[in-house]
């Protein structure tokens, strides 16, 4: 049996899915990071008791908790992250500093400087993009007194996927033009734009490949601690949303995928590329069309503030998903927002709170939904692909309340994607990878 391993690394947690030739699941493993109790000490002398050894601690147990006998029937694996979520690292891929997450807003601070060099309304004007985390590091990072002269290109700019890869097979400084796309990589030339060469960043980028091209078979001390084949190939990845959307069915023009986790993330297969940063939309290279999207701070996470998960099932069998609620929110944990309004001091609305708790949720559920509509309302204003179907991804897609509501606001058919976990993506991708390999040898 020829199996492949496609794992997926979200906001609260990773998952590890494996399938076999004809796409089926066979088996399927968890790891949730509010369940580690402390934080472990530091990756070979990297800097520790933070994310990166969390992150580590999950890669290894979600592989090792799949059965033995499967395990050595993986042939080929491909990991998922949240995009632009990065971290430095030095030459020996131990992390310097703790990662900077997909949504933190730090990079306000040079964002006036991404605008100077940088075309207009390109995706990495934003606060959040992976170009401004980098130009943050370059200004608050010392150079390693380890290195020749206090030369910073020792340092190893990578995105959370191209990390947990190299755990695996060892080859720093690779990674795919998905997570790539918002260092300012152009994925229609499929090249480091000159006015980003031009700028003398200090720091390694990352070669930038094709997600699901084969990197290398993992390292022999992997294979043997964590009961892998010797030939087992990692390939390299992409974004948590675009796995999903991999994961989803949708495969024509029109056809979408919104992510209702502790974000809201949509995208919209199209046959035009769209991109301006006023709003936060990029596009995806995927083949030879483009998948355009957002991400939004809102989501299940504002929901998860107020409600239990018991709760939040029970009061919404007490919504009339059939009445608009005139509650209008938007939904933040924090100030700041990316997509359909890219405004890193955009401040949470919900106000006013009603005492009832099912208005308030009601409230919530409707307003995450307008945000969900605009958005690709906008997309289609700005010429992408009229929309025609949405699949839908997820917590939130298990609340059928929510799914009417949402229902009123987009007007096309809501449907259950073929598959919801976005580590089943990856493992699609995984397999297009080995079939690469075996088409070429």
């Amino acid at each position: 049996m020829t199996l492949y391993l496609g794992i997926d690394f979200g906001t609260s947690g990773a998952r590890a899915i494996v399938i076999d030739n004809e796409a089926i699941i066979q088996s399927e493993t968890q790891y949730s990071f509010e369940t580690s109790a402390s934080f472990p000490p530091p990756v070979d002398g990297g800097v520790g008791g933070g994310l990166s050894t969390i992150w580590q601690q999950a890669l290894f147990s979600l592989i090792e908790q799949i059965p033995q006998e499967l395990r050595l029937e993986i042939r080929s694996i491909s990991i998922n992250g949240t995009s632009s979520t990065v971290l430095l690292c030095d030459i020996a891929g131990n992390p310097i500093d703790e990662p900077i997450l997909y949504n933190d807003a730090r990079g306000v601070e040079v964002l006036d400087k991404v605008r100077e060099i940088a075309p207009p309304n390109h995706t990495v004007i934003s606060a959040t993009s992976s170009l401004a985390k980098l130009l943050w590091w370059e200004e608050k990072i010392p150079p390693s007194p380890s290195c020749e002269g206090g030369d910073k290109r020792r340092f190893y700019f990578l995105h959370q996927a191209d990390w947990l890869a190299f755990l695996l097979h060892g080859k720093l400084g690779i990674s795919d033009y998905h997570n790539a796309l918002k260092l300012g990589y152009d994925v229609q030339q499929l090249c480091y734009p000159e006015w980003l060469e031009n700028l003398g960043i200090s720091m390694q980028l990352p070669k930038v490949i094709a997600p699901g091209t084969p990197i290398s078979e993992v390292t022999s001390e992997i294979a043997n601690n964590l009961g892998l084949r010797r030939d087992c190939v990692v390939c390299a990845g992409t974004t948590d949303s675009i796995a999903a959307f991999l994961a989803s069915g949708a495969t024509s023009p029109g056809e979408a995928s919104t992510s209702l986790g502790s974000t809201l993330v949509i995208k919209l297969l199209s046959s035009t590329r769209v991109d301006d940063a006023r709003y936060g939309i990029y596009s995806h290279r995927l083949g030879d069309l483009w998948l355009v999207g957002g991400a939004s701070n809102t989501g299940g996470a504002v929901l998860r503030e107020f409600f239990t998960d018991t709760e939040l099932e029970n009061l919404s069998y007490e919504i009339d998903a059939e009445k608009e609620s005139l509650l209008d929110y938007y939904p933040l944990l924090k100030a700041g927002d990316r997509f359909p309004i890219n405004d890193p001091n955009l401040l949470p609305g919900l106000e006013p709170r009603p005492e009832n708790q099912v208005e308030f949720l009601h409230g919530l559920l409707e307003s995450i939904a307008r945000i969900e509509a605009r958005g690709y309302q906008l997309l289609q204003q700005l010429g992408a692909t009229p929309l025609t179907r949405v699949y839908t991804a997820g917590g939130g897609a298990k609340n059928p309340t929510w799914t009417k509501i949402r229902g009123r606001h987009l007007k096309v058919s809501i449907l259950e994607p073929t598959h919801r976990e976005a580590a089943y993506g990856s493992a699609l991708l995984a397999m297009r990878c080995r079939l690469t390999l075996s088409f070429h040898n």
